[in-house]
């Protein structure tokens, strides 16, 4: 922290050089005025935390300068010590009556200087540190963002209004609860992704978004909060600062836009579609054209197709929220066959089988919280996902579907490629390549996965990616909800 700035005031030298000798090395910053003018002057500059003002100055006396101080808005809150050899109740009145803080008497009792100039010192400091934590305080309360203060046993110990509505904590409540902010959440949220909120403390900064997510349900719409969390360095009982930011209205401002990017979807779809469609009888008629020609078709037909498919991934991804929304149309255990056979003649795919436990395939099939479109768009995803990462594009995979825990877990497994730990945490994030450098030699966009996170998180599912144990390849474990028959 840097040095305490004193002006002193003095129109004799002899004066200003006694004071510099009583507070030299007690560590302060000392500058010098020789008239009010010049200290006003000085003062503007260096915004002094004391002033050490003589009373009996020529032009423009102690008293005029403590009224011209107290009327400057960026002076008015320095403490003012007068220095005088005046005694008498008057002049110490007519002080008091200017703004000052306290008096001093010539000649100086060097004890008494220090004392008084040290306590007035400390005491500004103190009120500038309780004026500034105050407008905080203020503003920290009046935010639309929660935030906490939790200590090292992970207890909130500091929770403003706003955090204390997210996680239902009575403004009334004293702090800290019994349960610990991991176990609070919990009540109320899920915590998403589920590998990165397994590291807790460690959120791994803004790498990866962190969310608690409320589910929808059929009274109220889905509330997602954005968790960052910062590090203490004191030493002091205050160990993380989180910051708790409803991102909700972004999410659903991107769905009620639907309608916009359907026709946007409707005017790329369209060309492209005409020009791959050209293009693609051009090649299968290679005859008709001489070897140059047939290159330069061959090239813009493989062109046309990886465009036409990263549009295709990205209108997806806008228009995701408006395909998720169940309406009146639910998707039963039973239409998963039928959602799989599909994908797998459209991407034909040899060798994939299904397997549905015995004991959910009836003649009241359990229900998803899940449009069978969105259900269809995550199995699209999983299986091209599984096929485009094969390193012969031609991989065994196992479609399994069963109860979990009064819930559904649908599992993906192929033979395909085995990813690191870190991969595995970030392939829920938007735009994220399992490449380590994007080469562009898979198709694609990186917002499958992303697509397929948001559509089972926001009816109160799960999604968990690991290697498999038996040999190369991924499980993708998607556990959804059972949506309750009415």
């Amino acid at each position: 922290m840097p040095n305490n700035t004193i002006l002193i005031v003095d129109d004799q030298l002899s004066a200003r050089e006694v004071l510099r000798g009583l507070l030299t090395g007690q560590g302060y910053h000392l500058v010098f005025a020789t008239n009010g003018e010049e200290a006003l002057t000085i003062a503007r500059q260096s915004i002094p935390d004391v002033i050490l003002l003589d009373v009996m100055m020529p032009g423009m006396d102690g008293f005029e300068v403590c009224q011209r101080v107290r009327g400057d808005r960026q002076l008015a809150e320095i403490p003012i010590l007068l220095v005088t050899a005046l005694d008498d109740r008057d002049s110490r009145l007519k002080g008091i009556q200017a703004g000052a803080d306290d008096f001093i008497s010539k000649p100086f009792d060097q004890h008494e200087l220090r004392a008084r100039v040290h306590t007035i010192v400390k005491l500004n400091r103190y009120r500038r540190l309780h004026n500034e934590r105050a407008k905080f305080e203020w503003l920290v309360e009046k935010a639309n963002f929660g935030h906490l203060i939790l200590n090292e046993a992970d207890q909130i110990i500091y929770a403003n209004t706003q955090a204390r509505r997210y996680l239902e904590i009575p403004l009334d409540a004293e702090l800290p609860l019994s349960d610990t902010f991991p176990q609070l959440v919990k009540k109320y949220y899920n915590c998403e992704p589920q590998a990165l909120w397994d590291q807790w403390p460690n959120l791994m900064g803004d790498k990866i978004p962190a969310y608690l997510v409320r589910p929808a349900s059929d009274t109220s719409e889905s509330l997602w909060l954005h968790v960052e969390q910062l590090a203490m360095t004191s030493d002091t009982t205050e160990k993380y600062l989180v910051n708790l930011q409803d991102v909700t209205e972004d999410i659903n401002t991107k769905r009620l836009m639907w309608t916009f990017h359907a026709q946007i979807g409707h005017k790329l779809r369209t060309p492209i579609m005409l020009i791959s469609g050209s293009l693609d009888m051009l090649h299968a008629d290679k005859n008709i054209l001489c070897n140059d020609h047939q290159v330069l078709v061959s090239s813009a037909y493989k062109n046309a197709l990886r465009l036409q498919s990263e549009i295709q991934d990205v209108l997806q991804y806008l228009d995701i929220s408006h395909i998720a929304t169940p309406g009146d149309e639910i998707c039963n255990i039973n239409k998963i066959s039928e959602i799989v056979e599909t994908i797998k003649s459209d991407l034909n795919l040899k060798a994939i089988t299904l397997e549905l436990d015995e004991n959910i395939t009836s003649s009241s099939p359990p229900l998803l919280p899940l449009s069978p479109r969105a259900v269809e768009i995550i199995l699209q995803e999983l299986l091209e996902n599984s096929q485009k990462f094969h390193p012969h594009q031609a991989p065994l995979i196992e479609v399994n579907i069963s109860k979990y825990q009064g819930q559904i877990c649908i599992k993906v497994l192929d033979d395909g490629l085995n990813l690191q730990p870190e991969q595995l945490t970030k392939i829920w994030s938007p735009y994220y390549q399992i490449e380590r450098y994007f080469t562009g030699q898979i198709t694609g966009m990186g917002l499958g996965l992303a697509s397929v996170a948001s559509l089972v998180w926001d009816v109160g599912g799960t999604c968990r990616a690991f290697n498999r144990s038996d040999g190369p390849g991924l499980v993708i474990e998607l556990v959804l909800p059972l949506k309750e028959r009415l």
